[in-house]
């Protein structure tokens, strides 16, 4: 049995990950009271995290839920509604020791209990979660022991569970709350968090106000006891540059998504700072249907990604704030392998070659490549309403790449309703997202069969990649803790991605956080959503 403890270092107030902006710190101590307001540029479609795969739902829920163990920038894990824990020698055995004295904030008590709950409810069929669920792995049960003691128990040896328990998909929230249902949980979670809900609005936003009574924050805060902030508003300003001219003109006082054409801007202004951080877990990738239709064939997904200069249209577009991706995770990912950015490159003749080998070597009047007579169709379902960081303009620039190359793309225009029942159907050729997690793990999420969309499940492997041998060194890495050998497995995963043109990496999230100078220590989670605990405004 492995058992885990808070250090005498852990008790000490470790700052969490620094910004790596430029803002300067006044002298003296944070000032209590104030508001924050800080613009966004998209909205959870349901604030439920254990349902919500949206990274901007983790955003939402971060002030208010917490977590049983909290996660640094170095890949650490420390205590939070967890005082201890013990692992099993065989590793299929979690048993967590909880904190006392810790409440809801509709006052239902917290206990093993609760905790028992919300691990049942991310793997009930009936919250249809779309991330939780599969970063759960092999989930069999929880048992409570007594009312600080709860047993998590796996089907097989799970070595990621620490990393994604720390995350806010996993947020505990009230038992209470919980039982209203998926309707009332979309509109409103009640945590322990530093603070609490007031209202959400659809396409306006989220005001919360601090919790007096918090008193439990992770030992890798940088303080203690409530937070600074007295009320936090999250404003939805989709409009890039509503948002920034909201944050020039003192409107608010941060923003995220600068825009990069603006980056420079805003650094130039002495009211201003861009803080950055590089998010790891998947790129904004591009996810071919490996299983039917045109890029079923090794051959045309290559020669879409080969017959495209990715990495000129990130540069150009985004200003080089954003760099390009080689691999379906990010350098800021545990498990990163550095050689992918050497595996392949843009080779137009390349390319070409294999769309005459793959026997698409016929051209229409309007420049397409055919074959049979039929044109090199590929079917986008492009959810514009959520496209974030000009992943719309960042389309149709590939759109025209592609036609070069003979690839005719064309856009299906999807609402989030309809968006759904393709995915799961496995209804297109190409399809869109990111999402941010600090575990190499991210890769089963990515590639596991077992995470290929169903009619009752919707799992991240959208590029539908049914690869026996992958699925192997994906449960090689979840039953051993060294880090070393997850590493290696996690590079074969990566290296064979490439290789198969399973995934057609696009550029490296990096969040650009615009604030006022007068606003301090906002800070990040490893999972790169800003975190507000710390964060005071400054009355000077």
């Amino acid at each position: 049995m492995r058992r885990f403890r808070a250090p005498l270092a852990a008790l000490l107030l470790l700052p969490l990950l620094a910004a790596c902006g430029e803002t300067s710190v006044p002298q003296g101590s944070p000032a209590k009271g104030g508001s924050l307001v800080f613009g966004v540029n998209t909205e959870p479609l349901n604030l439920d995290p254990h349902a919500s795969p949206q990274d901007v739902t983790g955003l939402f829920t971060r002030p208010v839920l917490d977590s049983l163990v909290a996660l640094d920038d170095k890949g650490d894990i420390h205590p939070w509604l967890a005082s201890s824990w013990e692992i099993s020698d065989d590793g299929r055995t979690y048993t967590f020791k909880l904190r006392t004295g810790v409440t809801f904030s509709d006052g239902t008590p917290f206990d093993a209990a609760a905790v028992k709950t919300n691990l049942d409810h991310i793997v009930d069929p009936a919250t249809k979660s779309q991330l939780a669920a599969a970063a759960f792995g092999p989930y069999e049960k929880s048992t409570v022991v007594d009312p600080q003691t709860v047993e998590v128990a796996f089907k097989e040896p799970y070595s990621p569970f620490l990393a994604a328990l720390a995350t806010a998909y996993f947020g505990i929230q009230s038992p209470k709350q919980l039982a209203l249902g998926p309707e009332a949980l979309a509109k409103k979670v009640v945590g322990t968090g530093p603070f609490v809900i007031d209202a959400f609005t659809p396409h306006q936003g989220i005001t919360y106000h601090r919790n007096p009574d918090y008193d439990w924050a992770p030992p890798i805060a940088r303080h203690t006891g409530p937070a600074y902030l007295e009320r936090l508003e999250f404003k939805v300003i989709v409009e890039d540059a509503v948002r920034l001219g909201a944050l020039t003109s003192g409107q608010i006082d941060a923003i995220a998504s600068v825009p990069p054409v603006n980056v420079t801007q805003v650094e130039a202004n002495p009211k201003l700072t861009i803080i950055r951080k590089q998010a790891p877990g998947g790129n904004y990738n591009y996810y071919p249907n490996n299983e039917k239709g045109v890029f079923a064939d090794q051959r045309v997904r290559q020669a879409f990604r080969d017959g495209i200069d990715f990495a000129t249209v990130v540069e150009k577009l985004y200003f080089g704030t954003f760099d390009p991706a080689f691999s379906a995770i990010s350098p800021e990912t545990a498990g990163y392998d550095k050689a992918t950015e050497t595996q392949w490159r843009y080779d137009p003749e390349g390319a070409a070659r294999l769309l005459d080998e793959a026997g698409w070597s016929a051209r229409d009047a309007e420049g397409y490549r055919t074959k049979d007579g039929r044109r090199l169709t590929v079917k986008w379902p492009f959810l514009k309403a959520l496209a974030r960081e000009q992943r719309g303009t960042l389309a149709e620039q590939v759109q025209a790449e592609a036609k070069k190359a003979g690839f005719d793309v064309r856009f299906v225009d999807v609402t989030p309703a309809d968006f759904t029942p393709k995915a799961l159907a496995g209804d297109y050729d190409l399809i869109d997202f990111s999402w941010q997690r600090a575990d190499g793990d991210a890769l089963r999420n990515l590639f596991a069969i077992s995470n290929i969309p169903r009619p009752d499940f919707f799992g991240q492997n959208l590029a539908r990649w049914n690869d026996a041998e992958v699925d192997g060194w994906l449960t090689d890495a979840l039953r051993t803790t060294d880090p070393a050998e997850r590493a290696a497995l996690y590079a074969k995963v990566q290296q064979k991605a490439n290789a198969e043109a399973s995934i057609i990496p696009v550029y490296v999230f990096t969040y650009l956080l615009g604030a006022s100078k007068n606003v301090q220590d906002i800070t990040f989670e490893p999972q790169a959503f800003p975190v507000f605990y710390d964060a005071w405004v400054s009355q000077a």
